[in-house]
């Protein structure tokens, strides 16, 4: 029969407490009794006074179970020890043998036979000696330690982490404190332990001493080798790692390069922990047939603002011959000041030349594009009140088999806008205040650089109820141009003042039904929405930011055909479409909707972008959608513009997908603009055990399906007007549980006539490190392929109870 003593450690100048006399047996059947009798003798004198023993036990939160034991309270923890046989001196020692274990806190220390010191606080344990320390598990032969400060000393220890799942042996473990860990002669992997003797870990660290800072969450290693497969793979004679997700200050795994312009590439990165909100990314590459590069990132997040800093700088590039360089920047800031909220939001994005965006393919995606936004905004609110002051101007990458007209800055554009919140009857109404500054090269444009204002006013009142819906708005719309140089009329000025009325309504109406044996709310939801506005020639004002809005169900039903404020339609025409939907009657998510919208136009659309027709037709093209979302595992969506006269659709998005379970996708889409592009587009992730029948198991999102599996993972995108593959990503992902390697093929159109092809490869030491070959194949994966799933990534950080003794 075990034994069961709570000891408090206590200074070694403490006195003992003295012995009390016992308390004798009459005595305390006579209290047993009097408290059992109290509330029956309550209960007969008043049986409807409620009662004590009636009410709930309050319930209070314990410190103990929180995932960290606060240091105020770790102090006053009692030591419980138990075992077969415990001897020894109350508060001075105790002596546990067979099946010994002493608990304090989440610190829980098993041995053949123990040794606590109370006054020192210190416990010698030998034999079959493990402790438990949070979920963190050591395993060895003989055990000094002392157990609050968690200083001492293992021999012939055996770890394992409870974040990272890593575990080793050692031929010794120091206890520096209750964060800190010295192993000296040990190991460290991931790979999960086999039963027979003779089981090696595929991958392993062999170190002369590693570092555990549980506190920092990261291990270093010293004079350490990396095998994989039994053979030396790589010496390190210093190198950290992780010990959870927690970002470290230290190299970074290098990658490395083949291709046919850069020639061998190797780029090492280092990163800088520089405080939790505050980090920064410094690398250097070197690429035979270039030259080297050098650059960095640095990112901040505070309570009001945040942002990231990134630039690049070639000093020679012998591929060009001349300094190459690039930068880029984004703020976004907002804070409450006396007269108002106040933000600053920064998007800067600046290259040498016009070459960059297709000589530096592993650039970020935003400096690989050929216009480069350089914009500020200057943002003011206060009650119902805004004001912005902006000023943007374009990098444009002029490409001679394929020029663009650059877009107008915008140097500088003050906005003002009012939007009354409390208007008497129910109306809401808005008043917007705008001038702007537009430049751009003249020769490429064609047009007179300007200074455009313009004002615009409305007020509407929304009739709604829970049935429907009436909104009549009226707009005022007021603007005014003066242009650097004469018109081809000889203007150097222009105005334009144009009202516009609409009316907005719609319907809900709902039914019960039930479909394939399934219940459902279904809605049926017409819509009619009418517009007119005067005719105003406007064939002669420039474009500065307006463009024809595409033709779908969001753009369907507003007042203007363009976007900007240089055209406005002279529209008289009534939209009608109508929607239904099938609802889950518990939950109201939507599984299926199918809607149709067309417009009737009662008089021509003579206001056109330059270039364009007028619009005669009295019936628009026919817009038809379809999105079904039966079960979560399949989906589809659908937008067609049909056209009645031609008996053909003008444009057509056709999509759907199928995700039975976690790394199961596949994904289609059909995109046709007649006369334009057709093309179909194929993404998947899919198991390649299963086509032999294993189907492995459900893990968990960020855990895989098991180890000794194939992956296959990839996406197509195929120009049927051309008869060729436009974008071509094709990889395999191989999981062995510890270790998990990637091959991917990657060819990506960078213009009409160019491409750029990759072989990538990389393996992955799941919980210790990446090593490369040419660009990250999982960065591939994640930007190229639709609902792709990393077989590794942790989800949530383990608990301590998890692993609990």
């Amino acid at each position: 029969m075990q034994n069961l003593t709570s000891l408090r450690a206590r200074p070694a100048t403490a006195k003992s407490a003295r012995l009390r006399p016992p308390v004798p047996r009459v005595l305390a059947v006579g209290v047993a009794l009097a408290w059992c009798g109290l509330p029956l003798a309550a209960l007969a004198q008043d049986a409807a006074a409620p009662s004590a023993w009636d009410a709930p036990p309050a319930l209070r939160s314990s410190p103990l179970l929180q995932e960290k034991i606060p240091d105020a309270v770790r102090s006053q923890l009692p030591v419980f020890v138990k075992g077969d046989h415990i001897s020894g001196q109350t508060d001075l020692n105790a002596l546990i043998e067979g099946n010994a274990e002493l608990r304090r806190g989440d610190t829980v220390i098993r041995a053949d036979r123990l040794d606590y010191n109370v006054p020192e606080d210190l416990a010698k344990a030998n034999g079959k000696v493990r402790i438990n320390r949070a979920g963190n598990v050591y395993e060895g032969t003989a055990l000094e330690l002392r157990v609050e400060a968690f200083e001492g000393f293992f021999s012939d220890a055996r770890y394992r982490f409870l974040a990272t799942q890593a575990h080793g042996d050692a031929t010794r473990v120091d206890f520096v404190d209750r964060y800190r860990a010295v192993v000296h002669n040990g190991t460290y992997t991931t790979c999960e332990r086999g039963n027979e003797e003779s089981w090696q870990p595929d991958w392993v660290l062999r170190a002369a001493t590693i570092r555990i800072d549980n506190e920092e969450e990261v291990g270093t290693a010293e004079d350490a080798v990396l095998e994989f497969k039994g053979i030396s793979v790589l010496p390190i004679p210093y190198i950290t790692f992780p010990l959870s997700e927690k970002r470290k200050s230290g190299l970074l795994p290098p990658t490395i390069g083949l291709d046919s312009r850069d020639g061998v590439t190797y780029m090492q990165p280092y990163y800088w922990n520089i405080a939790p909100n505050r980090d920064a990314t410094l690398r250097a590459a070197l690429m035979t047939k270039r030259g080297a590069n050098v650059g960095g990132e640095f990112r901040y997040l505070e309570p009001t603002y945040k942002g990231q800093i990134s630039a690049d700088v070639m000093p020679t590039d012998r591929l060009r011959d001349r300094v190459r360089w690039s930068f880029s920047g984004k703020h976004e800031g907002a804070f409450d000041t006396a007269i108002g909220g106040l933000g600053l939001n920064l998007n800067l994005n600046r290259v040498s030349d016009d070459n960059y965006w297709r000589d530096f393919s592993r650039a970020t995606e935003q400096l690989r594009q050929r216009l480069l936004p350089n914009d500020a905004i200057l943002s003011w609110g206060r009650n119902d009140m805004s004001a912005t002051v902006r000023t943007l101007k374009w990098q444009t990458l002029q490409d001679v088999t394929s020029p663009i007209v650059p877009p107008y800055d915008r140097m500088p554009q003050v906005q003002w806008r009012y939007n009354p919140s409390q208007l008497g009857g129910g109306f809401d109404a808005s008043v917007e205040l705008d001038t702007t500054r537009f430049e751009a090269a003249r020769a490429l444009t064609g047009q007179p650089n300007a200074d455009r204002s313009y004002a615009m006013a409305q007020i509407s009142r929304p009739f709604l109820s829970p049935g429907g819906f009436i909104t009549p708005r009226l707009q005022l719309h007021a603007t005014q141009y003066q242009f650097d140089s004469a018109l081809s009329n000889g203007q150097r000025s222009a105005s334009r003042t144009l009202p516009t009325f609409s009316l907005d309504s719609g319907l809900v109406f709902e039914r019960d039904t039930a479909y394939f044996g399934r219940a459902f709310l279904q809605t049926l939801e017409p819509r009619a929405f009418y517009t007119y506005t005067p005719y105003r020639d406007q064939s002669m004002l420039p474009v500065y930011d307006t463009a024809a809005n595409d033709f779908n169900f969001a753009t369907i039903y507003t007042e203007n055909a363009f976007g900007g404020n240089d055209r406005l339609a002279d529209n008289n025409l009534l939209t009608l479409g109508v929607t239904t939907r099938m609802l889950d009657p518990d939950t109201g998510a939507q599984a299926a909707r199918f809607g149709i919208a067309q417009r009737v136009r009662f008089s021509d659309q003579k206001v056109t972008l330059p270039g364009g027709t007028p619009v005669s037709e009295r019936l628009s093209d026919l817009l038809l959608g379809a999105g079904i979302n039966w079960t979560p595992q399949w989906g589809f969506d659908s937008t067609v513009q049909y056209n009645p006269k031609t008996g053909q659709s003008i444009r057509s998005t056709i999509g759907a997908r199928y995700s039975p379970s976690n790394y199961r996708t596949v994904s289609a889409a059909y995109r046709l603009q007649r006369g334009t592009s057709e093309q179909i587009d194929i993404g998947w992730q899919w198991p390649l055990n299963d086509l032999w029948g294993d189907k492995g198991k459900d893990l968990g999102p960020g855990r895989g399906q098991g180890g000794g599996r194939w992956y296959s993972v990839g996406r197509l995108n195929y120009s049927m007007k051309d008869r060729k593959l436009v974008d071509t990503v094709v990889g395999f992902e191989y999981d062995s549980c510890c270790w998990i390697g990637r091959v991917v093929l990657e060819r990506l159109q960078s213009s009409v006539t160019s491409s750029n092809t990759r072989l990538l490869f990389q393996i992955e030491f799941v919980g210790f490190s990446r090593l490369s070959l040419g660009s990250s194949p999982l960065d591939s994966f994640k930007q190229n392929v639709p609902r792709y799933q990393n077989l590794r990534e942790q989800v949530s950080t383990p608990s301590r109870f998890s692993n609990y003794d």
